[in-house]
């Protein structure tokens, strides 16, 4: 397993990341252990999670009590059986996201960071985190209040780095400049959606990124399944529902002549849509959200592939980007 810095922290993490957004709803316990053994047996070193995740959408859809904080308790499950292990891993999680019914149990103020911490700590059975990452830009809450919240974390030896998810530059620049001014070092990664179906990140916020020393962590890196084989059927229940299904319309003659072009590449499509962000500028770990062991193999053979300047190329010509900022919306 390849490893890189995560921005300009001396933090190293593995070039994947495993995300665990399916354990609980999707993925039972049992399998989500397994897969969490098998990751970390593979080199992988990094696990991404958030408070909210564990929620049935069909529980939402029939207006039940959402299992909010499931999937840290799973984790939390793991790491306990073997303590060994919470040294062997990079642990991540975020905070933003409704934990309760209160108008504070959510948003990034100082009292729901500070108890949205504390509450994620819990549920994971350790003592700190590695990485917490602010899942959501806050409109309403003034960056100097949220930099005291995360420095009295980090002073409580609760949180070591910090990150963003779901920012736009700009949002990242203010929130940036604002520990500048505070002597802090700031902001070390942030996490976003971006694949070769979905590249507007390009424009400014990898950019933004790269200038100010931030690591880059894609999510949904193979757009919800649609580049992972969707038309060959290899995951027909994932490409009935979700970001696949309602993309497939608009995209699937692209997604037929991209798998044709995995074919001639010889491999198959998952793995090329992961070797591609990885040979993105930026970018330092895709955050695969492996739901079957299959999935982990797949995410390993990405790391083995070098696409050639021709490869890169005609994949670029299938999912054109939106090119240089500014030239794409400037002079």
């Amino acid at each position: 397993m390849n490893h890189a810095q995560l921005g300009r922290s001396g933090l190293r993490v593995s070039r994947l990341a495993l995300g665990t957004m399916n354990f609980g709803p999707v993925t039972d316990e049992e399998s989500a252990h397994r897969i969490l053994d098998r990751a970390v047996a593979g080199g992988i070193n990094l696990v991404d999670t958030a408070d909210v995740y564990g929620a049935d959408a069909n529980k939402q859809v029939y207006g039940l009590e959402p299992e909010k904080g499931r999937t840290e308790e799973i984790i939390g499950r793991w790491l306990a059986a073997t303590p060994s292990r919470r040294d062997e891993i990079v642990l991540a999680t975020k905070a933003y996201g409704a934990m309760g019914p209160g108008v504070n149990d959510i948003r990034l103020s100082a009292r729901h960071l500070v108890r949205a911490c504390e509450a994620s700590l819990k549920r994971l059975r350790t003592d700190h985190v590695d990485l917490y990452q602010l899942h959501h830009v806050d409109r309403l809450t003034p960056w100097e209040e949220i930099w005291e919240a995360l420095s009295l974390l980090r002073q409580q030896g609760k949180v070591l780095y910090f990150g963003t998810s779901n920012h736009a530059a700009w949002h990242i620049m203010r929130g940036q400049h604002t520990a500048e001014r505070q002597g802090l070092l700031g902001f070390v990664s942030e996490q976003s959606i971006y694949s070769l179906a979905q590249r507007s990140v390009e424009l400014e916020v990898l950019p933004a990124c790269q200038a100010l020393g931030m690591g880059f962590l894609p999510y949904s890196p193979l757009h919800g399944g649609l580049l992972g084989g969707l038309l060959r059927k290899q995951d027909a229940a994932r490409g009935r529902s979700g970001r696949a299904a309602s993309a497939i319309q608009g995209y699937r003659a692209q997604v037929e002549r991209y798998e044709k072009t995995c074919d001639a590449f010889g491999e198959h499509p998952a793995v090329i849509g992961l070797a591609w962000l990885l040979h993105q500028p930026g970018v330092t770990a895709p955050i695969v959200g492996a739901r079957t062991d299959e999935h982990l193999v797949l995410a390993r053979r990405a790391l083995e592939v070098v696409l050639d300047a021709e490869q890169l190329a005609t994949l670029d010509d299938i999912f054109p980007g939106p090119g240089p900022a500014p030239e794409a919306y400037a002079w």
